[in-house]
């Protein structure tokens, strides 16, 4: 049951992020990846500089996951 609810928050989060960066016609498939890579990056530099982390269902993860997901989508625009 977990991994069906990270599923739904990688897509959740790859949907916000593909909307603040305006690619909102990416797909539901692409919308989870980069829900999920982009949580995992936010969730390691929030883990460097010791701001927060991902492992539980808060406004505070879905922010970092956010961000990752937002900083995700820049970098691949820029390769």
């Amino acid at each position: 049951m977990n991994f069906i609810i990270w599923i739904i928050f990688g897509a959740l989060v790859g949907w916000v992020a593909s909307i603040i960066m305006k690619t909102s016609r990416r797909g539901l498939f692409r919308n989870i990846i980069v829900g999920l890579l982009g949580s995992a990056l936010g969730g390691w530099i929030a883990s460097i500089f010791n701001i927060g982390s991902v492992n539980t269902f808060t406004f505070e993860s879905f922010a970092i996951a956010v961000g990752g997901a937002v900083l995700l989508i820049w970098l691949l625009r820029k390769l």
